[in-house]
């Protein structure tokens, strides 16, 4: 006799940069003083946390860079990167989210980590904030250089290219000498479309890939603006 098939839904497939991913929702932070200490995630779709092992493998490569200055983490999603800067050295950190929900569990790792003091988050969309609203709204502290991450939507690297582009190069021209900007994407985008693209490490960590560009300078951005 044929056994009944079983009415259990069957495990759905998912790739590595679901958030479905045991390693994705189970997320900690990896280093420094904070190591150890969980980070929460609410399990929206819409979120993609970048997985633990990712998150490690970045600031291997970022190293001590991040220590002493101050954190821009742009589509923060969880906060997750932006904590992590923290408990590395960074002095403070700024989130944005344009995901309300998120924005209050943002807020609320914040809290729970007891970094409340140094670090926020700001809900908006990142391009718009970038563009209109940066200028008004980030101050850190004087005399400080910035680690800005961005993490972003792989997609929006293939939909929203010239977004991206124009926003990274805006934080070129508007980031203080010997700042660092990381960035987050995968194969579907090529580095070598980024502003000066020889000046970036660029590491793969598949699905991820990570570009870092060091210490950003005042002649980078006058050679950017002479080229527009």
């Amino acid at each position: 006799m044929n056994r009944k098939r079983s009415n259990s839904p069957r495990r759905q497939k998912h790739n590595a940069n679901s958030p479905l991913d045991v390693d994705a929702t189970k997320l900690r932070i990896i280093g420094g003083d904070l190591r150890g200490r969980p980070v929460q995630y609410s399990g929206e779709q819409h979120t993609r946390p970048m997985k633990n092992r990712v998150r490690e493998a970045m600031f291997n490569l970022v190293g001590p860079l991040v220590k002493g200055t101050f954190t821009l983490d742009l589509f923060a999603g969880t906060g997750a990167v932006a904590l992590e800067s923290i408990s590395r050295g960074s002095v403070g950190a700024l989130c944005i989210e344009k995901h309300f929900p998120t924005v209050r569990l943002i807020n609320d790792n914040i809290c729970n980590l007891g970094v409340d003091s140094i670090a926020t988050v700001t809900g908006g969309d990142a391009f718009h904030w970038v563009e209109h609203r940066m200028l008004e709204e980030f101050s850190p502290p004087e005399n400080t250089c910035w680690s800005i991450f961005l993490c972003p939507p792989y997609a929006f690297f293939v939909d929203r290219k010239q977004e991206m582009l124009d926003m990274i190069q805006t934080i070129f021209d508007r980031s203080p000498e010997g700042s660092h900007i990381i960035v987050e994407c995968d194969e579907h985008f090529d580095p070598q479309e980024l502003p000066n693209p020889e000046s970036w490490d660029v590491r793969s960590y598949p699905p991820a890939v990570i570009a870092l560009r060091r210490g950003i300078t005042l002649a980078t951005t006058i050679d950017n603006q002479a080229g527009d």
